[in-house]
């Protein structure tokens, strides 16, 4: 490859600068992509299950199922969601050739969900055990469920944003 040994006026190289930030922005707002619409029900399912299982396998007695009921349901759910991120990054980087990142989201949104679910998901079922309320477990559900379709539609709208 010959160079030329000229040296590169101002203008040229700011031209050379602004199409780098355009390329980089460009694959930030792809890499930003939310996740597939069918990765977002299923999540949602998963997280509106998850409380309802759980707080069967803790209950002090059978409720609605016997205890082994909910512990293969509860071990199918969670083997499909382990599953499930592998199959919708392998699927969206075939799709667009670029890889699903959660990095670019801001941490003031993603710090409250992945410390406040967990706490959300799992507390209700332990409140469940020792109130034998199960309307813990359906607001904990029907919470999660919400949380999941915000945070999601929070991430399409920073995808707009940034494209």
């Amino acid at each position: 490859m010959e160079t030329d040994d000229a040296p590169l006026d101002s203008s040229t190289v700011r031209s050379a600068l602004a199409d780098v930030e355009r390329v980089r922005a460009s694959a930030v707002a792809l890499s930003a992509t939310p996740w597939p619409t069918w990765f977002l029900l299923i999540l949602t399912v998963y997280i509106a299950v998850l409380p309802i299982t759980f707080g069967g396998v803790l209950a002090g007695r059978d409720w609605l199922l016997p205890r082994s009921g909910w512990l293969v349901i509860m071990i199918g759910v969670i083997v499909v969601y382990l599953a499930l991120p592998a199959v919708a990054a392998r699927s969206w980087r075939a799709k667009t050739g670029v890889a699903l990142r959660l990095d670019v989201l801001p941490k003031r949104a993603t710090v409250p969900y992945t410390a406040g679910l967990p706490v959300l998901l799992l507390g209700a079922p332990v409140v469940f055990r020792y109130t034998d309320r199960p309307e813990w477990l359906f607001a904990a559900s029907l919470t999660g469920a919400a949380v999941s379709v915000g945070f999601h539609l929070a991430f399409v709208r920073l995808h707009w944003r940034a494209a």
